[in-house]
């Protein structure tokens, strides 16, 4: 599977969790109210930085 396609699968996952926790919270700690949304997208951003940055230091 090439990095390209991790990345973008990544991304996926993480907007569907942003989905379901808008939707029907997800119930785990620091993830009780709807308003949570936020934090996912937060550590998405993270790991999705990192991910690029693997991608590039090991290319």
């Amino acid at each position: 599977m090439e990095n390209n396609a991790v990345t973008k699968l990544l991304a996926l996952v993480l907007i569907l969790a942003m989905v379901i926790q808008i939707i029907k919270p997800l119930g785990l700690p620091g993830l009780r109210r709807r308003m949570d949304f936020w934090k996912i997208a937060l550590v998405a951003f993270a790991v999705w930085a990192v991910a690029l940055l693997g991608r590039d230091l090991i290319a």
